[in-house]
């Protein structure tokens, strides 16, 4: 693509939904997971607008994931113009008219080329000729979105209507059509002139905004407050809170391409929303029995099955098993038949009901610094496993209800306790008492990795008094 032409990619990943319950949850959802090879879902959504013709994209995510996904856009190569942390959650809507007021500002003319960043996309050439296709009608001020030709009748997904069937290049569509029945979904492929609401959307900055102003002017109106009220925040940008969240809560959909003339291109590139599990399965290679199994698992005398362990230590075996899905993490298993996979969302709720905090949290728990996970735990005492970056370093802080033990086990530790500062190695260990003013430092150059022994009446994480933070949390 010549200069001229380049686009700015626009990367949501924000979203924190339960349809890959166990793996994916509330507090580390699916698109910073690594389901296949080639690094997470958003880290593979980052490689694919890499090329030449792409700017450096724009990350919108959920305030409680920004140092994640910085940190996987760090480890992946890439660069971002902005990550912009939204305080909440307001749908696509708010989320494209926010990236598009940044664009604006400088390039009005600009190609905004929206993504998902939780999507399989098995053929790059094929979705760079597609987006191409689409960028033509975009500089000429056409809304642009993907279908993608369905190869089966799928309840899960909305549809785009032609007028005519079996389409070929960019062509106007009649209208969205929300999931169907299964019967209503195997008549409309039939029909050839349905395409699979793929999510993803091309258009000048100009063009989207003034779309805006005519179809959702609260939208638009909220976000550029938003905008005008936000402020930096390290390396990312906070629109003004109170001020986004009075946009609607609405898709792009919704709030515009349903009631606009867009345009549709067809998309052939092996496009799949990894939805539920099956799908995953669908993408995990099954063997020539059907069966896929990840991990340590081992499948016996099984038909069209998926098994999936992500633990290293955990051993998963299935014997006689037939279209059933088993995923097995450190602290929960789902075990379902693959015709239910649309229906995980209930095992999510019944342990929430439960008070089991499975349902949303993982026992490693992802920090700016790097993370920390609970090996062990009994009355008044906790064990738990930590491990910095490099350069990492946690708030100057103090505990009102527990003392804390450190062993260092890998790397050195600058340990800061009442104003005095010491270095640990390997095989060295501190005590920090209760109320002690004190902070944990890597100074090297690789992973500091100690185990922490926590003791004392409550020890839960919101006992924690913050003196200073590097990495400005409250």
């Amino acid at each position: 693509m010549a200069e001229a032409a380049k686009i700015y990619p626009v990367v949501i990943c924000g979203g924190s939904g339960t349809r890959l319950w166990p793996l994916s949850r509330k507090s580390y959802p699916k698109q910073f997971n690594r389901l296949f090879e080639g690094g997470s879902l958003f880290q593979r959504t980052l490689g694919r607008i890499a090329g030449a013709g792409y700017a450096d994209p724009i990350i919108l995510t959920h305030q409680d994931f920004r140092f994640i996904a910085a940190g996987q856009l760090a480890d992946s190569g890439a660069a971002a113009t902005r990550i912009i942390v939204e305080p909440e959650g307001r749908n696509t809507a708010p989320a494209i008219a926010l990236a598009a007021l940044e664009i604006a500002a400088g390039d009005p003319s600009g190609l905004m080329l929206v993504l998902p960043s939780d999507h399989v996309l098995n053929d790059l050439e094929a979705f760079h000729r597609a987006v191409a296709a689409g960028a033509g009608a975009a500089r000429d001020g056409a809304l642009v979105t993907f279908g993608v030709t369905p190869d089966r009748p799928e309840t899960g997904y909305g549809y785009i209507e032609l007028e005519a069937p079996h389409p070929d290049g960019p062509r106007p569509f009649l209208r969205f059509i929300e999931k169907p029945d299964a019967a209503r979904a195997a008549e409309m492929v039939a029909s050839g002139r349905f395409l699979w609401n793929s999510g993803m959307f091309l258009f000048s900055a100009a063009a989207i905004l003034e779309a805006l102003e005519a179809h959702a002017p609260d939208v638009l109106a909220a976000c550029a407050k938003a905008r005008e009220a936000g402020r930096d925040d390290l390396d990312f940008f906070r629109p003004g809170a109170e001020e986004y969240l009075a946009s609607p809560d609405i898709s792009i959909d919704y709030a515009v391409m349903e009631r606009v003339a867009g345009v549709v291109v067809p998309l052939e590139c092996g496009w799949n929303d990894l939805g539920n599990w099956q799908t995953v399965w669908a993408e995990s290679n099954p063997d020539r029995d059907g069966v896929a199994t990840t991990g340590g698992a081992i499948a016996i005398d099984c038909r069209d099955s998926l098994l999936r362990a992500d633990d290293p230590d955990l051993r998963l075996v299935g014997l006689g098993l037939e279209r059933i899905v088993a995923v097995a993490t450190r602290d929960a298993v789902l075990v379902a038949h693959m015709d239910r996979a649309q229906e995980v969302g209930r095992a999510v709720e019944a342990l929430k009901a439960a008070g089991a905090p499975q349902a949303t949290e993982f026992p490693r728990c992802h920090r700016p610094w790097g993370w920390y996970e609970t090996l062990a735990r009994g009355d008044r005492f906790q064990v738990k496993q930590i491990v910095v970056k490099p350069g990492g370093m946690l708030s100057l802080q103090s505990h009102v209800h527990r003392a804390e033990h450190w062993v260092v086990v890998a790397g050195t530790a600058r340990v800061t306790i009442d104003g005095e500062v010491t270095l640990l190695g390997e095989n060295q260990s501190t005590y920090i008492p209760l109320g002690a003013v004190h902070r944990l430092e890597n100074p090297g150059k690789v992973e500091l990795r100690l185990i922490e022994v926590q003791s004392g009446a409550y020890l839960g994480e919101d006992d924690i008094v913050r003196y200073e933070d590097i990495y400005a949390r409250g």
